[in-house]
């Protein structure tokens, strides 16, 4: 039963709904902003246990896979296929709902709030390529070392521009303090790539048939951990140390928002030998819960990241 449950968070996708909102949450933590509305983290929830359930969402195969999570969405393909639609739904009926409430707000955005927003969607939309070929025939989720530095900027815009610009429409406050909204996009975006590309490396031998040029595949596993996960958890952690000397930031603040660059560095370190599937969905993507608990937990200890107004 135990694993029946796992493998129906894990691998439906729902955990990854739960992180959306979760480190959502923990930008308005940092902000110093009052939290969404309960319907804008429902929507938040199910438009992203729909993409990321898209690719599998297929014609199904009647052959069994040796992968434990094709094989689990070929048993429950009727499930996941009804989960889809409910999930589109909800987003569909949350979304005109939003609109229809805030309207008035959400037409008088400033044109560069629309030029960030429609940034993001674009880059998700063509991650997937799911545009008509007559019209663009790009698919950035083929484009290898590209790939998971896209994935991580659309997680980035999701989780800190569209809950920022969210708060400005239901509650009218904005933020007096752009260049920490700025870091705190830059420091998600370092971050979500170097669990993309962690995550990339699950699929290294696959990747390497189909001559998809990820960094695993150009580089190798090891060379991939020392010459591009490190180099980058080290300039993250250097800027925020920058960032936390230049906010005065306590000792205990300072030590909270460290476990996560710690935990990727060692979880990095232990890629060097075959990991199963769920290792990968449970413990990879489970260090950006970490990152958003140690970050909201940060607040409590040194005042307010930021103010509004």
């Amino acid at each position: 039963m135990g694993n029946r449950i796992v493998s129906f968070v894990f691998f439906a996708n729902y955990f990854v709904g739960l992180l959306a909102v979760a480190l959502s949450v923990e930008t308005a933590f940092q902000l110093n902003l009052p939290l969404n509305s309960a319907a804008y983290y429902i929507l938040l929830f199910s438009a992203t246990v729909v993409y990321y359930t898209w690719a599998y969402s297929g014609p199904v195969s009647t052959k069994a896979s040796v992968n434990p999570r094709t094989e689990w969405y070929r048993l429950h393909h009727r499930f996941v296929i009804a989960s889809q639609y409910v999930l589109v739904i909800l987003c569909i009926c949350l979304g005109l709902w939003l609109l229809i409430k805030d309207f008035s707000k959400i037409s008088v955005l400033p044109v560069y709030y629309w030029l960030l927003l429609s940034v993001v969607p674009v880059a998700a939309i063509l991650y997937y390529g799911l545009l008509p070929e007559t019209f663009i025939s790009l698919n950035l989720r083929r484009t290898g070392w590209l790939k998971a530095f896209v994935i991580g900027f659309v997680w980035a815009g999701c989780v800190n521009l569209f809950p920022v610009t969210m708060v400005r429409i239901e509650q009218g406050i904005s933020i007096h303090e752009p260049l920490v909204m700025l870091w705190l996009f830059m420091k998600n975006w370092m971050f979500c790539t170097v669990n993309a590309i962690m995550f990339d490396m699950k699929d290294y031998e696959d990747d390497a048939n189909i001559e998809l040029k990820t960094f695993a595949v150009r580089m190798g596993l090891k060379n991939t951990i020392y010459y591009i996960l490190v180099p980058l958890l080290l300039i993250g952690l250097m800027s925020f140390l920058t960032f936390a000397v230049y906010r005065h930031f306590s000792l205990i603040t300072i030590l909270l928002n460290l476990v996560p660059f710690v935990c990727l560095l060692a979880v990095a370190f232990s890629l060097q030998r075959p990991r199963k599937i769920l290792y990968y969905l449970i413990v990879i993507d489970g260090l950006l819960l970490v990152k958003a608990i140690c970050g909201i937990a940060g607040t409590f200890f040194s005042g307010n990241y930021a103010y509004y107004g």
